[in-house]
């Protein structure tokens, strides 16, 4: 039994005629007749009952319309829900994200795709970039979002987003006094920073930053996750050097002023080689770019 032996007999029980039927499904009405008749032949039963003036379903016919109309309904559902997820409109999608994103990039780049693609699921997993590096190569996530340069070549990346390294000072600190700072104006400062194990290429960024002006930072106080180390600068133990975006967090007790010649933080997006090509992935990162492209220019300045 085809697909187009359905259709031919529920054109033919809603026209009752076999001329109209046969125009409607556009085959001549000798090839409609045949159709009929291998459908009857396949069912083992009459399903129409044929006269002069009319064609009418025999009770079989009648209960054999509602399946029909059923059954190629759901075909078409079937047929659309192929093409929606070739689109990437449709399926599921597991995203990797570094925790400072939440505060910045991760939640608009989230709400404006669930808006343009209803129908998948995100699953969102805060990870370190290591932990999200190991979760692509097992196949545990499909996209990771951080803020470390991938070197791995079972990976592809893609930048989204270049931010600039700020300073976080204690609102009643001297500093806090300019508009402006040059690195070496923190030379003398007692610095609050993560784990080199936990932000190895970030530390050591931020490390040669430094030593490019003549001194080393003196770390007197380590946490893992930003707000932990905003909290350190608002109680005056140290200051604090994170990703601009991260002025977006407005602390009691916490101000940001730009570096002269800070380095730029680049944010992005990581997949499985040859998994680019995955509609709901190309989906993502197309929705990615768009968000912060138009995020580079509203971030909150100091």
């Amino acid at each position: 039994m085809e697909l187009r032996h359905l259709r031919h007999f529920v054109a033919l029980a809603e026209e009752e005629h076999f001329g109209r039927a046969a125009e409607r499904v556009f085959v001549v009405q000798q090839a409609l007749s045949n159709s009929i008749r291998n459908l009857e032949d396949e069912v083992g039963v009459p399903l129409v009952l044929r006269t002069t003036r009319r064609v009418q379903l025999t009770p079989a016919g009648q209960e054999f319309l509602v399946g029909a109309r059923a059954t190629l309904a759901l075909a078409a559902q079937t047929v659309e829900r192929a093409r929606r997820a070739a689109r990437g409109e449709v399926g599921r999608l597991s995203v990797g994200f570094v925790g400072g994103l939440a505060f910045g990039g991760l939640p608009e780049i989230v709400r404006r795709f669930r808006e343009l693609y209803p129908n998948v699921s995100v699953d969102l997993r805060e990870l370190t970039a290591q932990e999200q590096e190991a979760a692509l190569r097992g196949g545990q996530i499909d996209v990771g979002l951080m803020l470390l340069p991938v070197r791995d070549p079972a990976l592809e990346s893609r930048a989204l987003w270049r931010q600039p390294l700020v300073a976080a000072l204690p609102a009643a600190h001297p500093l806090a006094r300019k508009r402006r700072l040059k690195i070496s104006d923190l030379a003398p400062e007692p610095f609050v920073f993560f784990p080199r194990q936990i932000r190895a290429t970030y530390f050591d960024q931020v490390m040669r930053w430094c030593a490019s002006a003549g001194f080393t930072p003196h770390v007197v106080q380590e946490a893992i996750e930003v707000p932990t180390l905003l909290s350190l600068v608002a109680a005056g133990v140290g200051v604090f050097l994170p990703i601009e975006f991260f002025s977006r967090l407005s602390l009691p007790g916490v101000v940001y002023r730009p570096v002269e010649d800070a380095p730029i933080v680049e944010i992005v997006a990581v997949w499985r080689r040859g998994e680019g090509k995955s509609p709901v992935v190309r989906a993502f990162l197309a929705v990615a770019e768009e968000v912060l492209g138009g995020a580079e220019n509203t971030t909150v300045q100091p």
